[in-house]
């Protein structure tokens, strides 16, 4: 079946490649996915254009952590820190949606062999961001209309699970893309 093939063989041999590389090139990429994941966060504020800009800001996070997942987390980090000089608004949705669902399924691409873990933990880990901006923060992440309950979880689980697919089947493509010219 689709989701129970293996695909995480092409990225766990980059990994081995990318850790022969010197620290500075590995700090350099890490800090250049942090700048375009950054720019594209922070093009949120443009209207019409920058809602369709800020969701692609998860592709530097998730390429830099299947890379490398101490780069990612770095790559993760400095993030929050440039949209915090950058777009103060939109560093309470970055670590939770955006730049969680990168990094986990970035990492999962490391620990997981099968594309439905990797897809799962990216909508698990995506659906607890979400929640916690929600019920913990009270911050109305989709909108303040929504109301909470047994179907809106649901609800929100399924669009986390496909948003989640979409964003394994891009990171797969760029990947493949991107490892050629970076090996």
């Amino acid at each position: 079946m689709y989701f129970f093939k293996p695909i995480s063989d092409e990225v766990r041999l980059s990994q081995i490649i990318f850790n022969k590389h010197k620290k500075t090139m590995k700090l350099i990429l890490g800090s250049i996915f942090a700048c375009i994941a950054a720019i594209l966060q922070a093009a949120g504020f443009l209207p019409g254009i920058g809602y369709f800009l800020s969701p692609l800001a998860t592709a530097p996070i998730l390429l830099c952590s299947m890379f490398s997942i101490p780069s990612g987390v770095m790559s993760y980090f400095l993030t929050i820190m440039l949209l915090f000089i950058l777009q103060p608004t939109e560093l309470i949705v970055f670590p939770f949606t955006t730049g969680l669902l990168g990094l986990s399924i970035g990492a999962s691409f490391y620990f997981f062999r099968k594309r439905l873990s990797i897809i799962a933990t990216g909508a698990i880990l995506l659906m607890v961001g979400i929640m916690s901006l929600i019920f913990i923060f009270h911050f109305p992440v989709l909108g303040p209309a929504v109301s909470v309950s047994f179907s809106f979880l649901t609800t929100v689980f399924l669009f986390a699970f496909i948003y989640s697919w979409l964003w394994v089947e891009i990171a797969l493509i760029i990947f493949k893309r991107l490892k050629m010219i970076i090996f």
